[in-house]
């Protein structure tokens, strides 16, 4: 579907170009990445570093503009930050991890890059979508210019190999899934998406394919195997097991409980009450359904987490049908997921006593605020781009359409507040980079579908997804042949 850009305002456009000019923070003289936030109105506190899951709608939007250089030195800048050795002690950063973010630090007249793995952060929350960003990036990096030879370099190899190491390590869970603290992702504080939460999930299938791509030197072998034995176990755990649609629904609000051995249906063991079953009958359309935001013992989060979703349809992780339902859900429920200010980071909010015991009365995450079903303009860009992989462009057009002229006179905040996305953020950043680099990103991928290739991949071929279904779950080894 192509649009007119003049559709938009050409001032408007330009506004926000200039405004992510201003963002770009340079080292040495050659620009590393974009600041958080340029607001000069108030304390930077971390805002004006370089964090990595921000900076990929930048990434995306520079790759797309031929301006690749950035891009570069970004993913240069960020692996020489990667711990190469085994930490000695706690508190320290594991090897592998890709840091939360950096700024440029000066001492006796030289400049040095000075990174936090999450030591300074609020709670001290460990970044694990970091490194899956990354991966996720560097392959859209050698989409977009065809230069294989960076992500085929000695030091990027070992960097994906360690992010691989740690991803795919032998640990005390037995599903495919990752399992991570609470605040691992882009809802870093306490909402109760510890364990195995949809986002990281599906960022992790989309890293591992990523790797798979970019890992083709000699001694890389292993890793190779694992990925293979690793990618059709965790799609179709999550194929399975994550997703909710009324038919799902019928079949879980019947299941038994206290279930044990092999024929067990019910394998988590979900008990029927614990599920808003009549909420959920009533909000689920006939044709539409989702991922769920997590599921573990005697437990399914229920909540509608939006990145995991979007980015499920996005990377292929859900079946053309999953895809299809999930764009149908979203424009079934617009006025609860969009409504004035696209789109909720989830819904419903937490709120009333479960608010209370989940966030720890975090005054930030009040019930329709922030990470509690705030609203947050930079996940447009995953709106348009499961849009455009679903045909359905003009759902993207009519989101961009509502935040367009209100984002430029509201000062590109970081998110929105309330039901229907109407409050600018109590707390929310002016000038929040990923809210102007969203926006842009939106508009050229429904203009440039093809651009789409940069952060998709081809399916999964059906004998590769059928293997999942060889192998009683928690019965593999990753690093085994089969």
């Amino acid at each position: 579907m192509q649009l007119n850009k003049l559709e938009i305002g050409k001032n408007i456009e330009n506004e926000a170009w200039q405004a992510l000019e201003n963002s770009i923070l340079y080292y040495k003289g050659q620009p590393v990445g974009t600041v958080a936030a340029y607001d000069s109105s108030v304390e930077a506190l971390n805002y004006d570093q370089c964090f990595v899951r921000d900076f990929v709608s930048s990434a995306l939007i520079f790759l797309i503009k031929g301006r690749t250089e950035i891009v570069k030195n970004f993913l240069e800048e960020t692996l020489k930050l990667q711990p190469k050795e085994k930490a000695l002690e706690a508190y320290k950063p594991g090897r592998g991890l890709i840091p939360a973010s950096f700024k440029v630090v000066s001492a006796n007249g030289e400049e040095f890059l000075e990174a936090d793995f999450g030591e300074h952060a609020i709670a001290r929350v460990t970044p694990v979508d970091s490194c899956l960003w990354w991966l996720i990036l560097l392959r859209a990096y050698v989409v977009a210019t065809n230069d294989y030879s960076l992500a085929y370099q000695p030091q990027f190899q070992t960097g994906i190999r360690l992010i691989m190491d740690i991803c795919l390590a032998n640990r005390f869970d037995m599903y495919p899934t990752l399992l991570v603290p609470d605040g691992a992702c882009m809802i870093d504080r306490r909402m109760g998406i510890y364990g195995h939460p949809l986002e990281i999930q599906v960022l992790f299938f989309a890293a591992l394919r990523a790797a798979r791509e970019l890992l083709i030197c000699k001694g890389n072998q292993d890793i190779v195997q694992a990925i293979d034995n690793r990618l059709p176990l965790l799609c179709g755990h999550l194929r399975q097991h994550y997703w909710i649609d009324i038919h799902r629904l019928n079949a879980i609000y019947r299941f038994k409980g206290e279930e044990y051995g092999k024929a067990a249906v019910n394998l988590f063991n979900i008990y029927a009450d614990s599920l808003p079953y009549y909420d959920l009958d009533k909000w689920l359309p006939r044709k539409g359904g989702y991922f769920a935001g997590n599921v573990g013992p005697s437990q399914m989060d229920t909540r509608f987490f939006t990145v995991g979703n979007l980015m499920a349809v996005i990377s292929d992780l859900s079946t053309e049908e999953q895809s299809e339902a999930i764009m149908n859900l979203i424009e079934e429920r617009w006025e609860d997921l969009v409504g004035d200010m696209p789109i909720k980071i989830c819904y419903p909010a937490l709120q009333g006593e479960e608010y209370r015991v989940v966030t720890g009365c975090d005054p930030k995450n009040i019930p329709w605020s922030y990470h509690n079903a705030g609203s947050w303009p930079v996940l447009i860009w995953m709106l348009a781009a499961a849009a455009v992989k679903t045909k359905k462009p003009e759902l993207a057009a009519r989101a961009i359409d509502i935040a367009a002229n209100k984002l430029s006179e509201d000062q590109w905040p970081e998110y929105y507040d309330g039901k229907k996305g109407r409050l600018i953020g109590k707390q929310a950043r002016k000038y929040q980079t990923w809210t102007i680099t969203g926006y842009l990103l939106a508009w050229e991928l429904i203009n440039h579908p093809d651009y789409l290739s940069l952060v998709s991949f081809d399916k999964l071929p059906p004998e590769t997804i059928s293997r999942a279904c060889e192998f009683e779950i928690g019965s593999i080894d990753p690093y085994m042949d089969h």
